[in-house]
């Protein structure tokens, strides 16, 4: 079953009352509603996001949704997530998959990688076919890619792809603190994360040990290596917002909402499909089977099958001439090293 994404985005008041989530809306009394009150049940609830600096959780209610795999995300000031809670122990074998996990080789986690960088590439060219932009470099791209991806062919995508998959008239620049889309961007990567983070715990993984990403500063290395080939899932959402001349400078109520859609969206795998919630726990099961040498390979979603499709030949100079390879990093640009990669 699909767990439940919950946003408060007013003054509330949560609290625990029968295993059930209490929720308290005094707004609502202000507007002159009779119904502030009501219930959820604790098990129904995924994600829960805290969107306004007047909300008030019991310790109950915190331990009851960590108790039951949710993940719990803050927000500051801005709205904009700053932090996020996970429950501790998640699976029933969870030490033995920590140690499978912490003594998995070298050539493994590239091959790991390797796998992890063709999927998002895949994902990347399937949303540039769906828009009607050239794409055969990108599926060359991610079936050149090698063990641990040494040729950087996960920035080369990258370049190509943030140049060319919004329209022109945006003069768009991929980059956490850039112009919008950038902000919805931004969002939509944070839920995401989340969803991979409670999904690899789940799992009985550690979310902090990555098999690429690195940064000491950072808990949640693993979630920012699995949720790459999915981050175009949360690009296709943005773009039907341009598409449909939705307002997108500011995240208001209505763009948010479609943003925390992304848990619900359908993705389909090699025999199946489902939404990526419960997709994405496929793929964190089976990450945690490569770990311990059942299987071979991630079971990530593809958007799109390109086994069929005719590719031409293309040269490498096709590459924008004013962008730097070695400069690129998994989201098109090079961030500072204590930079979250949302």
């Amino acid at each position: 079953m699909i767990k439940r994404t919950l946003h408060f985005s007013n003054p509330a008041y949560l609290s625990l009352q029968k295993n059930q989530l209490a929720i308290d809306l005094p707004h609502l009394k202000s507007l002159g509603e009779k119904e502030s009150k009501k219930s959820i049940p604790i098990e129904d609830i995924g994600i829960i996001i805290l969107d306004h600096q007047q909300i008030t959780i019991t310790h109950g209610c915190i331990a009851a949704l960590l108790d039951n795999n949710a993940a719990i995300i803050t927000c500051n000031q801005s709205r904009l997530p700053t932090g996020m809670m996970l429950p501790i122990d998640g699976h029933n074998t969870q030490s033995e998959r920590f140690r499978y996990q912490i003594d998995a080789s070298q050539p493994l986690k590239k091959q790991l990688w390797q796998q992890t960088t063709q999927a998002k590439i895949l994902n990347q060219a399937a949303i540039l076919f769906n828009r009607g932009i050239a794409c055969d470099n990108m599926v060359h791209w991610a079936k050149s890619v090698r063990s641990g991806d040494p040729d950087n062919y996960e920035g080369r995508a990258a370049a190509y792809y943030w140049k060319n998959v919004f329209p022109k008239k945006l003069d768009f620049f991929r980059g956490r603190e850039g112009d919008p889309p950038n902000n919805l961007l931004n969002y939509g990567y944070a839920i995401l994360r989340a969803i991979v983070a409670r999904g690899l715990v789940c799992s009985g993984l550690l979310p902090t040990l990555g098999i690429h990403h690195r940064n000491k500063y950072n808990a949640y290395c693993l979630a920012d290596d699995i949720m790459e080939p999915y981050r175009p899932y949360v690009d296709e959402i943005v773009l039907g917002m341009i598409d449909r001349g939705e307002n997108f400078l500011e995240l208001g109520s209505s763009i948010k909402t479609q943003l925390l859609g992304i848990a619900t969206v359908d993705v389909h795998f090699d025999k199946n499909r489902s939404p990526l919630m419960v997709g994405l726990q496929s793929t964190t099961s089976s990450l945690a089977k490569c770990y311990e040498g059942t299987i071979r390979r991630i079971n990530y979603p593809m958007m799109k099958s390109f086994e069929t499709k005719r590719t031409f030949n293309y040269r490498e100079e096709e590459i924008p001439e004013s962008i730097t390879i070695n400069e690129i990093t998994e989201s098109g640009y090079q961030k500072p090293d204590d930079e979250l990669p949302f």
